[in-house]
């Protein structure tokens, strides 16, 4: 009722593809309704007449170009090394080398080829802003399986605390992180695990992604607490420091 009575305050009328329709100053708009013809201004409800209110914001919208910028990752080539042998289509490549084997498959927005110079490189098939995010993601990703399956990766950690240490017995990691049981890890397959002066703990293997969530998995039983640094923290990792609370004054 409050939408009909403020289209008879003298508002205008729009013809759009043949059609009439009324708008207000509130946003509104009022077209016919099952082909019954519109009078303007529109007369109360009351007068068996049935609206239809629509936002002005869903009768139409403006198109606006976005401008995608090239990821410098993604630009970038990728070296493939001698020991590495590639089966390769343009979504789909699987890098046999002498740690192991990976694949990978790409979106439609990325492709991946083999230049003449015996580089890969990853380009864009549309120019989007997720095929922009994506192009860079998956330079990085194909890096990570040429340089896993010919090189490898490792992660470090250090145990930091009283009494803690770790060691391998046979596929199993063992800590004693202050519980009153010790910490048994089984190593995943295609990961290895080695132990340095009691609590240096390396983990190696040809697959980043999982070098990297076995790690955060043993950091997890004992992460660094702020006060006194104690816990599992990976080597490269600053811890940040808080203050202990001050006792009372006498």
């Amino acid at each position: 009722m409050r939408g009909a009575n403020a289209a008879q305050q003298g508002d205008t009328l729009r013809v759009t593809g043949g059609s009439v329709s009324s708008s207000s100053s509130c946003g509104c708009v009022y077209e016919r309704v099952h082909g019954v013809p519109l009078p303007f201004p529109p007369p109360p409800l009351t007068q068996g007449i049935r609206l239809r209110v629509i936002p002005a914001g869903r009768v139409g919208f403006v198109r606006t170009t976005v401008e995608c910028k090239e990821s410098r990752i993604g630009k970038k080539p990728i070296e493939v090394p001698s020991n590495v042998t590639l089966t390769l289509e343009e979504q789909f490549i699987k890098a046999k080398g002498p740690l192991g084997e990976l694949s990978l498959n790409y979106p439609g927005e990325v492709k991946v080829v083999k230049e003449e110079s015996g580089k890969l490189r990853v380009s864009k098939t549309v120019e989007t802003k997720r095929a922009n995010q994506m192009h860079g993601l998956f330079r990085t990703l194909t890096d990570n399986i040429i340089v896993g399956v010919s090189k490898g990766f490792d992660k470090k950690l250090q145990l930091v605390g009283v009494g803690y240490r770790a060691a391998v017995e046979g596929k199993d990691l063992v800590m004693n992180l202050g519980f009153s049981h010790p910490v048994r890890m089984a190593v995943p397959e295609g990961l290895k695990v080695k132990v340095e002066e009691n609590t240096r703990i390396i983990v190696s293997g040809y697959d980043k992604s999982e070098i990297g969530q076995f790690a955060a998995s043993i950091k997890k039983w004992r992460p660094p607490e702020p006060y006194k640094g104690k816990g599992i923290r990976y080597a490269d990792e600053i811890v940040r420091r808080k203050e202990g609370k001050a006792g009372k004054k006498k």
